[in-house]
């Protein structure tokens, strides 16, 4: 436990990139100060004389050294270590293991030895494998499918914020196993091979199918090769022209021979996760078939229409539904192998775009209900990149800030200007108005910027002096100035929905821990119960919402919410947790239970994404826990956050 929280802060510094307190950081781990610091000593011995954390008066932040820590092995003896060597060795050992002797072998009790059992059975879920104990032996029983289904299972867990490298293969496979030793020459060349035939390579499916095949290879060489039963997919058109690839690159780079049900189980993971011909790519998937199956794309149609509908987002676009078709086909394909996808960007995308993420959940759990796949928060993440793409290219024009330029006249000086304005900043900013006298009527200037070349009488945040000949300095300040404008705006709109939605009655300060999340989610719930706000119908559709991915948007607040807006009235009810709580894969300090009504439909992207925005920050988190110590405190210093 302690080597995962040392790595706990290694990852939070290296994500953040800026000093952390170590308040911040116990409360993000639900430890002490004192403990905080006794990991970044810790992290520090691995790479000594390196540094993998820094202190200083601010607190601590990420070294030069801090990614190498991560990754670096440790003590071999640690938990995790310890319990991946002993999931190896019972796959290794059709047999079985003996407890005595393996214990002696790792160094611990036998005691110790049965309760690293008993945490290898927590990783058989969803493998289809047992674990099976008699007298001194204990062996794994299950298909050598499902066997490659726990090792895939490792190798993600060895994973660094969900992104693979060869170190993570290798401690999963072992040093001398064929397939960590020739990862890297064996993608490049798969890379290479796949272009030349006119594919579009995702990159963001192409590791994990290497991993696949390096697992596969290992396997081969043990003489513990897929057999036919293992494999469940029909041809498909192309099929067999990667596997000749997938083959030929075995021999040649691995030395392995792997067999037809290897070959074609490969294949259709890379034509499932990797490739698309004709550069028409699937965002997750990277593949596209020669035919989409009319009642998927129907299926598909008919969520994303509710989407739209239930969120009041401009998704329901013909090409949006031919590509999410094509990535829930081949969605469904990953789902009877049991090979789901990875994605490095869940956390990020969750935690920077929680509307758009919010409407995948939506319609995850539509395709659920109808296709009868679940579906992981990596795949809810793939579905996000379609929508938030979808949202990019339908973005209104009346989303640009309005300018006027001041520039006296000087032959085509002012001109000149705004045509380097349009080109530097037309994505930002659009140029209604320019004025070339001397003295303009400056009370008169109504747009949402004004960008002057003179000095203006009085200065104010919506004022940006420049040069007559735009320079990059300037560019840099007016962007700054619009996004100052943009996020002033969102805030003001956010601070007028909040103080009409909270409920006084419903804060809670002192969350329990041990209620876990459903607990909280219960005991908020009937405060607004309480008020006649919802039923308990919604208490439990919020708590299947929560189930299907959490709503720990950012590492100290969690959103729960049910997916359909049936509240009498929207309101809100407030959770404070210190120290903080467990909420998915983190912990949180703030848990704010949302109930929507129908009638505050267009409400819902101005509350939940702002919201969360102000909850991102880790120091206005901090300030709020600290000093809402009732329903009033809070919402006080809520008010003073977001005036900034």
């Amino acid at each position: 436990m302690t080597r995962a929280r040392q790595d706990r802060v290694l990852g939070l510094l290296l994500r953040d990139g800026d000093w952390v307190t170590a308040s911040a950081l116990a409360d993000a781990l639900g430890v002490t100060p004192r403990s905080i610091r006794s990991y970044v000593t810790a992290a520090n011995a691995r790479v000594a004389p390196g540094v993998a954390v820094e202190s200083g008066p601010q607190g601590y932040r990420a070294g030069s050294d801090g990614a190498a820590a991560l990754r670096a092995g440790g003590d071999t003896g640690t938990p995790r270590d310890r319990l991946h060597t002993l999931v190896r060795a019972l796959l290794d050992a059709p047999d079985g293991i003996d407890v005595f002797e393996t214990a002696d072998a790792l160094h611990v009790s036998p005691a110790t030895l049965d309760a690293d059992l008993a945490r290898v059975r927590g990783l058989l879920g969803g493998t289809e494998l047992t674990l099976e104990r008699s007298a001194s032996r204990a062996r794994l029983r299950g298909t050598e499918a499902a066997q490659r289904r726990l090792l895939s299972k490792l190798a993600h867990d060895e994973m660094d914020a969900g992104s693979f490298d060869l170190a993570a293969l290798r401690r999963t496979l072992g040093e001398g196993s064929v397939g960590a030793q020739a990862f890297g020459p064996f993608k490049a060349e798969l890379v290479a091979r796949l272009g030349e035939l006119g594919w579009f390579v995702n990159e963001f499916g192409i590791a994990d199918v290497v991993m696949h095949i390096a697992i596969a290879a290992d396997r081969t060489s043990r003489d513990r090769p897929l057999d036919a039963a293992g494999s469940t997919q029909r041809e498909r058109p192309t099929q067999s022209q990667v596997a000749e690839i997938i083959a030929g690159l075995s021999e040649r780079h691995l030395g392995v021979r792997l067999g037809g049900a290897d070959l074609q189980h490969l294949a259709t993971l890379v034509l499932t996760r990797v490739v698309a011909p004709d550069g028409h790519e699937d965002a997750a998937s990277g593949a596209v078939t020669s035919s989409l199956d009319p009642e998927i794309e129907a299926v598909v149609r008919e969520v994303v229409t509710a989407a739209a509908d239930e969120f009041l987002v401009d998704i329901a676009h013909e090409d949006f539904v031919a590509r999410l078709a094509l990535h829930v086909q081949n969605l469904l394909h990953r789902a009877r192998e049991q090979a789901w996808s990875r994605n490095p960007l869940t956390r990020s995308l969750k935690s920077t775009y929680p509307m758009i993420f919010e409407v995948a959940v939506f319609i995850a759990s539509r395709l659920q209900q109808r296709l009868g796949i679940p579906l992981p928060d990596d795949e809810i993440a793939y579905i996000a990149m379609h929508v938030g793409g979808r949202l990019e290219r339908s973005r209104r024009a009346d989303q640009l800030l309005t300018a006027t330029i001041v520039c006296p006249g000087y032959y085509d000086l002012h001109e000149l200007l705004r045509s380097s304005v349009d080109r530097s900043l037309g994505q930002a900013i659009e140029v209604v108005g320019v004025e070339t006298r001397a003295d303009p009527d400056w009370a008169s200037i109504d747009t949402d910027l004004v960008l002057t070349t003179i000095d203006p009488p009085t200065t104010n945040d919506r004022i940006v002096r420049i040069q007559p000949f735009l320079t990059d300095s300037d560019v840099e300040r007016v962007q700054a100035a619009a996004g100052r404008i943009r996020r002033s705006r969102r805030l003001a709109r956010l601070r007028a929905e909040l103080e009409r939605y909270f409920e006084p009655s419903a804060f809670l300060r002192g969350l329990d821990e041990a209620a876990g999340e459903e607990g909280v989610i219960r005991g908020l719930g009937a405060l607004l119960q309480a008020r006649e706000v919802i039923d308990a119908e919604y208490v439990e559709r919020t708590i299947e919402r929560e189930r299907l991915s959490s709503t720990a948007f950012t590492d100290a607040l969690a959103v729960p919410h049910a997916l359909e807006m049936t509240a009498s009235r929207t309101a809100i009810a407030i959770g404070i947790a210190d120290p903080s709580i467990p909420w998915g894969d983190g912990r949180v300090q703030v848990v704010a239970l949302v109930a929507f009504s129908e009638t505050d439909r267009e409400a819902f992207q101005t509350v939940f994404e702002q919201f969360v925005e102000v909850f991102s920050e880790r120091d206005s988190v901090q300030r709020l826990v600290r000093r809402g110590t009732d329903f009033n405190a809070f919402l006080d210093e809520l008010v003073a956050v977001i005036d900034g």
